[in-house]
């Protein structure tokens, strides 16, 4: 396995707490996927496909604690449809009963959402639609809580950023859209391709060592296609920073026993 080795530090943005600084290889984050409040799965991000995996997210969300993971990837897939934070009660809820750093995206446009998610409890966010259509807003966030506390969402079909829950086409290049927040200092971008998403069948590592070697200090968050302990293996061989999945938990196609023996 690469020698590489990522630092992760987690805080809330809302207290002047101490930071928790954590080392890794590469950090594999679970993620949680909401609509109506249950715990789900889309393919290629379809709301046709849904699939449901367990109504009290909190349940997953303790386990994940339990095995030692330390970040979880929290979507409110209803949001991300609707154009507003719909699920924040689930985030509230995970945010105080366990000790995960959460990272929340979907339906977050305005002042009000971004400060309602934080207040619940997240400590990053990531923002898709509103990061292609109002850069300026996502700029003064940055300036205002902290650019290690937002997340560029770059979810790509073909190369070109899709927004409002993968439903619609930007316009955007994924690399000139990745550039732009990357001159402007920000550096966690978690990207999905998103014709691989779901689909469990290895995630697109050309595309993500290409972006690691055009951007040399983006902290990437790979997404998108893992389907069991090799997928993992081969990301970190290729030194992505960090990664989420899920489906390949909840289809029983991967041990987090293993995950958590082999990464945290």
């Amino acid at each position: 396995m690469t020698d590489t080795v990522f630092l992760a530090t987690f805080a809330h943005p809302n207290t002047k707490a101490a930071s928790i600084v954590c080392i890794f290889t590469m950090l594999p984050i679970p993620a949680i996927d909401l609509i109506d409040g249950k715990c789900v799965r889309l393919t290629k991000g379809d709301y046709a496909t849904k699939t449901t995996y367990h109504n009290e997210p909190i349940d997953i969300a303790r386990e994940f604690e339990d095995l030692g993971f330390p970040r979880l990837h929290l979507v409110d897939l209803d949001g991300a449809r609707a154009g507003r934070v719909v699920n924040h009660r689930v985030l509230e809820d995970i945010a105080t009963h366990t000790s995960l750093c959460v990272d929340f995206g979907g339906g977050v446009k305005t002042d009000d959402d971004l400060h309602a998610v934080f207040d619940s409890g997240a400590q990053m966010v990531t923002l898709g639609s509103v990061a292609a259509k109002n850069p300026r807003q996502v700029v003064e966030w940055g300036e205002r809580y902290g650019q290690d506390h937002i997340i560029i969402g770059a979810d790509a079909l073909n190369g070109t950023v899709r927004i409002s829950g993968w439903e619609k086409e930007s316009g955007l290049a994924l690399t000139d859209f990745i550039r732009s927040y990357y001159d402007k200092g920000f550096r966690r971008v978690l990207c999905t391709d998103i014709s691989r998403d779901g689909m469990l069948q290895g995630p697109a590592i050309d595309l993500y060592r290409t972006l690691v070697k055009q951007f040399p200090e983006l902290l990437l968050i790979a997404s998108g296609g893992v389907s069991g302990m090799a997928d993992l293996e081969a990301l970190a061989e290729a030194s992505i920073p960090e990664v989420v999945f899920g489906k390949a938990i909840y289809e029983g196609r991967i041990n987090l026993h293993d995950v958590a023996r082999s990464f945290l």
